[in-house]
């Protein structure tokens, strides 16, 4: 296990011997889960900017097959200012072709040699990203035809998806994990029960990687992209739709949001029947995906605050719902009224003020974002603020205002909430 930066030190690994807990709380099948799994499979840490002649030389081992990363969004990014002699060079792609240039030289170009390398930056097509920086290194750094080609030929870089929700370290139970193992463990990290592992490969990537006989939900298909794109829409997009929502509401945590009768329901409609049928994917598929998505949120051991998810919100709608709000118009003539709730939602969000619990609502976005929003609510009417954000196509890449009824209904949602009639929405919505 390398580490990837800098700030973001392995030393606990190093002192713990690469030993570390996963604890997997929430629902299977109805059954409260909530395990502690000792991980013993890192034989060796290296800190690459303390030691970084031991990170290069990792590949000269001829055991050496795959390179798989987790370096976040940020991770996968060209830095033109990386050159080849850095020990180390400061991004993981400047590492990752560093590593590879190692390797060709030492084995002398050996077909045979070359890695597999799967990224699970959660980018999509993240692979073909990471692949295109690697080329952008080899190019800045005069690296040659013949290594270009064996990159090329001999390591393939393959995109995935990964579908966890992962907590992190349990900091507010730590002493009970600690006392239920009987020893100190400072690396714990915290998961739900439910995963999934896509990665855009042939099925020939199971003879080296055998995670099919062991029975593992990871999968190797032809096209990521209907697997990211259910994410997206599903998990991602309805925790999107149902935020702003459910904070208006009086909700303030997704779990309970989809315990409450009347907006549970209407997270549950919002799913079935507005944002499932964007996607070209077999309908008792997505119905079970649904399933899924719902015992996740109502993990009874997740404490998911709505207002954490509302950061950056205008740029999730536009990913996340703007797709399946142009689709379902386009299938049915007329507009997904929950999804639109949730832009109306949003909008009045920005302006601020207070929550029905009283909770002041702190927005976190854009500075430009932030800006535009105060200035339009500081100066003109609900009609016209609603107007000015449909509409603006630096936002959503289109004009919404064209579309039959957005502005009237959104603007008619908009004026309901700040008049505190959301719950009156809702109801009629469920």
């Amino acid at each position: 296990m390398v580490q990837p930066r800098r700030k973001r030190t392995i030393d606990r690994f190093i002192q713990q011997d690469g030993l570390y807990h996963v604890n997997l709380q929430g629902l299977t099948n109805g059954k409260v889960i909530n395990s502690l799994t000792l991980i013993d499979s890192i034989s060796r840490t290296l800190n690459p900017y303390s030691d970084a002649k031991a990170f290069v030389e990792l590949a000269t081992l001829p055991e050496l097959a795959f390179v798989v990363s987790n370096t976040t969004e940020a991770g996968i990014v060209y830095d033109p200012s990386c050159q080849l002699e850095d020990m180390p060079a400061e991004s993981y792609p400047g590492k990752l072709t560093q590593l590879l240039y190692r390797r060709f030289t030492y084995f002398k170009g050996d077909m045979s040699k070359g890695l597999t390398i799967i990224p699970c930056e959660l980018i999509f097509h993240n692979g073909v990203q990471l692949k295109q920086v690697i080329q952008q290194y080899i190019d800045q750094w005069q690296l040659g035809t013949a290594f270009q080609q064996w990159f090329t030929m001999a390591c393939p870089v393959y995109s995935s998806l990964v579908d966890r929700i992962v907590t992190g370290f349990p900091s507010q139970d730590i002493e009970t994990i600690q006392e239920r193992l009987g020893f100190e463990d400072n690396l714990v990290v915290r998961a739900e029960p439910y995963y999934l592992w896509v990665i855009e490969a042939p099925e020939t990537l199971y003879q080296r990687f055998p995670v099919d006989k062991a029975k593992l939900s990871v999968h190797c298909v032809p096209d990521e992209q209907p697997f990211h794109q259910r994410k997206v829409t599903l998990l991602n997009g309805a925790h999107t739709l149902l935020s702003p929502v459910s904070a208006f509401y009086g909700i303030p945590f997704v779990r309970d949001a989809c315990k409450e009768a009347i907006m549970g329901s209407f997270i549950r409609q919002s799913l079935y029947q507005e944002l499932s049928p964007s996607l070209p994917m077999p309908k008792p598929e997505l119905d079970s995906y649904i399933a899924d998505v719902l015992t996740r949120f109502e993990n009874p051991f997740i404490d998911h605050q709505v207002t954490a998810i509302m950061l950056n919100a205008f740029a999730k709608l536009r990913a996340r719902e703007l797709p399946s709000l142009l689709a379902y118009v386009t299938q049915n003539h007329c507009l997904p009224q929950r999804i639109v709730l949730g832009f109306a939602a949003t909008f009045v969000y920005y302006k601020g003020g207070l929550l029905p619990d009283g909770s002041s609502i702190e927005v976190k976005d854009d500075p430009q974002i932030k800006a535009l929003c105060e200035r339009l609510w500081t100066t003109k009417s609900i009609a016209q603020v609603v107007y000015a954000l449909l509409c603006d196509t630096s936002l959503w890449g289109q004009d919404l205002t064209k579309l039959p009824d957005m502005l009237d209904l959104t603007t008619s949602f908009a004026t309901q909430i700040l008049h505190g009639e959301i719950k009156k929405i809702v109801n009629k919505l469920s």
